[in-house]
């Protein structure tokens, strides 16, 4: 049963009557795009006033306040990359600013006197997932003074510096800014169903759980990367073939066993669907409305992946030589319910010939 919550003052929300209202775009954006215009004047004459700020901060849409801030990060992703001719500063805040703006959604409920619950648990899947992703980025050598995206220096490649310095200006600094905002903008909508319909219900503790069984996934398919890749480079350095590995799997070169067996990219995977659960709970808790405005969010997510996956399939077909009958054989991203699949027995014996061959 919807139990609305009486108007609270100074609440830079729309008054809403159903659940579907909640995901109308002429009732919970369009109203409040103006603020977006006037929060930088409004913003400037705050600063010397911390309980003018605490009242901004409350009184603004917090759609529209974490959309500017977004904007406001464009700029010094921009000045900071071509300064330094590394464009790989937005990677280093990937893992860390959809968490924050889940964050900025609890508290801005909080201060408002709003419910929580459901918010609450967004943003407990996304502290987890930061620190996933945080961790794996670490390891990897992405924090280190002058890491970058190998990616990127390829495209230079094909494109030149200033061509790259463009695709900054219109993509990179820019577009994958807001992408990391709007991913979490199913999270507005289950602010705004919180006032009509507070209690987690079951479908939402599904969907919660969903997501943390997700980012679990995620951490065993990067365990397993990360312990071939080790294990390999002890190979390359010893000639011993460590345990748990075959030498026929060390000669690959890449992973083929564990989650990798079934999908060549078991994480990517993964990380995608974590996102489409979570608007699929935003459409779900807003009365089903499957089809909504902030599903430019995850469209776009799933763009990137588009995108980067083939290139780095690419780079990895031209490094290893069994890499395309891995293709041929595995789904790059669900498992192929037809076909051969990934034998390691089999492979082992006949995947190098196949590889000269170019068959399956």
């Amino acid at each position: 049963m919807l139990t609305p919550l009486p108007p609270t003052t100074n609440l830079a929300l729309p008054a809403l009557k159903t659940l579907q209202d909640c995901a109308a775009y002429s009732q919970v954006v369009e109203p409040f795009l103006p603020q977006l215009t006037t929060l930088p004047a409004a913003l400037a004459a705050s600063l010397t006033s911390p309980a003018a700020l605490a009242h901004l901060y409350t009184t603004t849409n917090p759609l529209l306040s974490g959309l500017a801030f977004s904007l406001a990060l464009i700029p010094i992703f921009l000045v900071v990359s071509e300064i330094n001719r590394n464009y790989s500063q937005v990677d280093r805040v990937w893992s860390i600013l959809p968490t924050l703006y889940n964050a900025h959604y609890a508290l801005w409920a909080r201060l408002n006197g709003l419910p929580t619950q459901k918010v609450d648990n967004v943003l407990a899947f996304s502290v987890v997932w930061t620190l996933r992703l945080t961790y794996n980025y670490w390891r990897k050598g992405g924090y280190q003074v002058g890491s970058e995206d190998y990616r990127w220096q390829i495209i230079k490649k094909y494109i030149g510096q200033a061509g790259l310095s463009v695709l900054n200006v219109v993509f990179i600094a820019s577009v994958q800014s807001i992408l990391l905002f709007a991913v979490t903008s199913p999270t507005y909508i289950l602010l705004l169903t919180s006032r009509l319909h507070s209690p987690m219900s079951l479908p939402d503790t599904l969907f919660a759980r969903t997501l943390m069984a997700l980012v679990l996934f995620e951490w065993f398919a990067d365990g397993q990367q990360w312990a071939y890749h080790q294990a390999k480079a002890a190979y390359q350095a010893t000639a011993k073939v460590p345990p748990g590995y075959t030498r026929a799997q060390m000669d690959r070169g890449f992973l083929t066993a564990g989650l990798w067996r079934y999908s060549r990219h078991p994480n990517f995977a993964a990380e995608q669907a974590i996102w489409v659960v979570l608007y699929t709970w935003g459409c779900a808790s807003s009365g089903g409305v499957w089809w909504n405005w902030s599903v430019g969010g995850v469209v776009s997510y799933l763009l990137i992946f588009a995108g980067s996956t083939p290139i780095t399939e690419w780079i990895s077909s031209g490094k290893y030589a069994e890499y395309k009958v891995y293709q041929q054989r595995v789904g790059r991203f669900v498992p192929r319910l037809f076909g051969k699949g990934w034998d390691e027995e089999e492979m082992a014996r006949v995947g190098p010939g196949l590889a000269k061959k170019g068959k399956q």
